[in-house]
């Protein structure tokens, strides 16, 4: 029997599911629990976003791959060995297929999730995993004084244990490298629009024409100019959660931006039938779909004409990464330089905004080992 990964446009109650994750063996009997899991976790909004549907139909179909490669039955919980059938599933993950720990453990929540639905439905008689107490990260915030737990939580003892990387971003020189080499002018317009003000990739794709104006109309006296990011105006603008923001960008960032719409803009939009809301269209006079996918490959091939590897989100972290260290560098401006890019970017926690701080004090360190370096060699020249 062949395992099948699929997607279906479903209908319930009236109410459409386009996308919906299923998987599919020859007899459809094996695949019944998995699906009805999915109705339960997905269609009861346990699962917010309907982007992350597709990931945990995927990391359900290579869990039960991995099974029956290995011949081994998904109810066979309590095996005797030393490992469960998750945790093998898991260093398989790690070991065989040298996934990253945070790809493998994103899978196992849905697998552990799977099973617990599993339990609570009978079909099991115990979790293929156990519990354990770690050290864990908590955010601070309203009440944090108040936290007793001393830091600890209990967590599956499958996941990998987290390790944060710092996000990778495009030092000066190489942004400089990235938009000399972009000829095209609505691809130019694209990389410039993200470095300058740190919006995601769907929010680039959707970003409206309606947002673009006449910079001249507004008093000069006004260098920074705001934009209201909302997804409820009518103007098809996309944000994440789809919550209203108000973001920053340069006068002289929206002289460029209108002088693309009047100037540019119309090559592509002519090729349309209907007028479109989106600002950037593609090589056929179309928005940019799938939330731009599209335009990882763009910007991608972009920066290999330099040697650069780069995709649209390391033009988020460029932004935040140089707007903070200037931030710093001028605290007379009176903003509060990470609450500014917790703003601007978006983020609903401040921690998540942290990691910008932790890569500036990371580079500082480094710029004062060179320094030390560097007087190290001139004590012995002498």
């Amino acid at each position: 029997m062949e395992l099948v990964w699929a997607t279906d446009d479903l209908v319930i109650d009236g109410q459409p599911y386009p996308g919906f994750p299923i998987l599919l063996w020859d007899s459809m009997e094996c695949c019944v629990p998995a699906n009805q899991f999915f109705r339960q976790y997905l269609l009861r909004g346990i699962i917010g976003s309907k982007r992350s549907w597709p990931s945990t139909g995927r990391a359900l179909y290579d869990f039960f791959s991995f099974l029956q490669a290995h011949e081994l039955n998904w109810r066979d919980v309590d095996r005797g060995e030393a490992k469960s059938l998750v945790a093998a599933y898991r260093d398989y993950c790690l070991m065989a297929c040298e996934l990253a720990p945070n790809t493998t453990r994103q899978r196992l929540i849905y697998v552990c999730e799977f099973y617990k639905y599993a339990l609570k439905e009978g079909w099991v008689k115990l979790l293929p995993f156990a519990f354990e107490e770690r050290t864990v990260r908590r955010e601070t915030g309203f009440l944090a004084h108040v936290d007793a737990s001393g830091g600890k939580a209990v967590v599956n003892d499958v996941m990998p244990r987290t390790h944060k990387t710092l996000p990778k971003f495009l030092s000066m020189a190489e942004i400089k490298s990235l938009l000399a080499v972009a000829e095209n002018p609505h691809h130019r317009m694209i990389i410039r629009l993200a470095l300058h003000t740190g919006l995601r990739r769907e929010e680039i794709a959707a970003f409206p024409l309606a947002y673009v104006f006449d910079p001249d109309k507004v008093p000069r006296t006004k260098r920074n100019l705001h934009i209201r990011l909302d997804p409820y105006d009518g103007s098809g603008m996309v944000t994440k959660g789809s919550k209203l923001r108000v973001i920053y960008v340069s006068r002289k960032l929206m002289a460029e931006l209108y002088r693309y719409v009047t100037k540019m803009r119309g090559e592509r939009a002519s090729l349309s039938k209907t007028p479109q809301k989106a600002l950037f269209l593609n090589k056929s006079g179309e928005p940019y779909r799938d939330d731009g996918k599209s335009l990882n490959r763009i910007i991608s091939q972009t920066g290999k004409r330099v040697g650069i590897t780069v995709h649209t989100h390391m033009l988020r972290h460029s932004y935040a990464t140089h707007t903070l260290i200037s931030l710093q560098r001028n605290r007379a401006s009176g903003l509060e330089p990470l609450v500014f890019i917790q703003r601007q970017l978006g983020h609903s926690s401040i921690q998540t905004t942290m990691v910008y701080l932790h890569l500036v004090n990371e580079m500082a360190d480094e710029a004062v080992l060179a320094y030390d370096d560097e007087l190290n060699e001139l004590a012995g020249a002498v």
